[in-house]
């Protein structure tokens, strides 16, 4: 009895509609599956009436899908095909940037101001002072002039670095001295220029070069090259230490970074002199320039690793290689390039880096303070801008959680 009961009120549809206010109805309907399916349809049904009823309704639901739908900028911009462009328009225009700036500081290198010591015991002699105007005029540029009252003084001046060439009366002519280490650039316009100038005014002129370069490098460019590897290498370093361990904490980053840049001073100091043999190196003193050539350009990355983030190398790549290399020095002395290049190349980590090492292999004894001052500063501010913003630091492991205790 109780089963024909129950198939009389599934038949009848009155049964369904009561059920809910018996408050058993909810537990019977999932069973049965149509109770939900039911309300499905009525909802649908009433939908299609109300849509039926008011085309406008239809149009405002449909307005709002258009709306939501992604326009094509959005669609773009969140796609890989947004970075891939921006990293083509960045590179097309790095290098361009790249051989402008080598280019410009480079391709026709001419004499500005030239530090030049004359010696004149008897305040000069009137074929030193029209040699002086004549060197200026085929020049086309100025000889600033450093007067020491003796050789001796003028060519402790050259050690120093103070002065590029020394010039000073013998017999009826002059006679020239030239520092092919102190610069060969400058060396050779020097070179070229006095003959020239001394058969113009009937004047005799000898010219020798007192400080030499070494024969493994007679263009003067090895210096240069060890610290461009330095400078390139010190930052790839970073770069490779974000991508591929960067679960390493800020702290352990920058060991690491001290730690590459140790080995790979000492790699690059070795290669070049006990390999090749191009240099000879004061070996130490080299491999510690270099190394901190490597770790103030790594730490530079980082400090705009945690500024730029995944665009940290194009700040990094203008300072250090944009800039910073045309206007070390190191392949084109500083007094033939661009005044702005020569006056802020000193300032930053490459011209630092040459400016040391350049001293440590040809004017040993003579080493100043300043190349490392501005290596040292770079390399601190590196660390503190790293170091302060270290909570932007893209890596670093996730502290795990304490178990709580039983």
């Amino acid at each position: 009895m109780g089963n024909e009961a129950n198939d009389d009120r599934s038949e009848d549809g009155s049964g369904g509609a009561e059920r809910p206010e018996g408050g058993r109805g909810g537990d019977e309907r999932p069973e049965g599956g149509r109770g939900g399916d039911e309300r499905a349809e009525g909802a649908n049904g009433r939908a299609g009436r109300s849509d039926a009823g008011s085309g406008g309704a239809g149009r405002s639901e449909d307005g709002r899908q258009e709306r939501g739908r992604p326009s094509w900028w959005s669609a773009f911009r969140h796609s890989p095909f947004f970075s891939a462009t921006v990293v083509v328009l960045i590179i097309s225009a790095g290098a361009g940037l790249f051989a402008g700036s080598y280019t410009y500081a480079f391709a026709n290198p001419t004499p500005h101001r030239i530090p030049t010591a004359v010696v004149l015991p008897d305040h000069g002699t009137r074929t030193e002072k029209a040699f002086v105007d004549g060197m200026e005029k085929a020049l086309h540029a100025s000889l600033r002039l450093h007067v020491y009252p003796t050789y001796p003084r003028a060519r402790e001046a050259v050690e120093e670095q103070t002065v590029f060439a020394v010039l000073r009366a013998r017999g009826r002519g002059v006679a020239l001295d030239v520092s092919g280490a102190s610069g060969a650039s400058v060396a050779q316009v020097l070179t070229e220029a006095a003959p020239k100038v001394g058969r113009a005014l009937g004047v005799p002129v000898l010219v020798r070069d007192v400080n030499p370069l070494q024969p493994g490098d007679p263009r003067g460019l090895a210096i240069f090259y060890i610290s461009l590897a330095a400078v390139v290498i010190g930052f790839i370093g970073a770069i490779q230490l974000s991508v591929h361990a960067r679960a390493l904490e800020p702290a352990e980053r920058i060991a690491f970074t001290v730690a590459y840049a140790l080995l790979g001073g000492f790699t690059i100091a070795a290669t070049v002199d006990w390999g090749l043999g191009a240099l000879d190196l004061p070996f130490v003193e080299s491999w510690m320039i270099l190394a901190l050539t490597m770790f103030t350009s790594g730490m530079v990355f980082s400090m705009f690793n945690v500024l730029f983030g995944r665009w940290a190398l194009i700040p990094t790549w203008g300072l250090m290689v944009l800039l910073g290399n045309p206007s070390s020095g190191g392949a084109v002395s500083w007094p033939l390039l661009p005044s702005l290049l020569g006056h802020i190349g000193r300032w930053l980590p490459p011209g630092g880096s040459v400016n040391a090492q350049h001293t440590a292999v040809y004017f040993r004894g003579h080493q100043h303070a300043f190349p490392f001052l501005v290596l040292a500063a770079w390399a601190l501010l590196g660390c503190a801008v790293f170091w302060t913003w270290r909570h932007r630091h893209p890596g670093g492991r996730e502290t795990p959680l304490r178990q709580p205790e039983r």
